[in-house]
């Protein structure tokens, strides 16, 4: 069984006990936290949303809250002496699935 689920922006295909990195959601640590936007559910019946499965949902752990590894954003035009370095870390929610319900 599988569901394809939208948060952050992005789309997310999850099954049971997986652990998934998302964008930052709010919460602490094992705090049980439902998504609620699923576009899709799988496993014997394919069913797809339009644009969202009706009743279903995932429910989940959060197991980590915490910040990527760090990029760097160098800019650069030669021979005009402009140079930009920037750095980046990324905020990130850790989940582990327990159930995808109304399948």
């Amino acid at each position: 069984m599988y569901a394809v689920v939208r948060t952050g922006g992005k789309q997310y295909k999850v099954t049971p006990e997986q652990r998934v990195r998302v964008e930052k959601l709010p919460g602490e640590v094992g705090d049980q936290i439902e998504l609620e936007d699923v576009l899709m559910t799988g496993g014997d019946a394919i069913k797809i949303g339009q644009p969202t499965v009706e009743g279903a949902k995932v429910v989940g752990t959060i197991t980590d809250q915490g910040r990527g590894p760090k990029i760097v954003v160098f800019k650069l035009k030669r021979r005009k002496n402009y140079r930009r370095k920037q750095g980046h870390r990324q905020d990130y929610t850790e989940i582990r699935v327990d159930t995808i319900e109304g399948t």
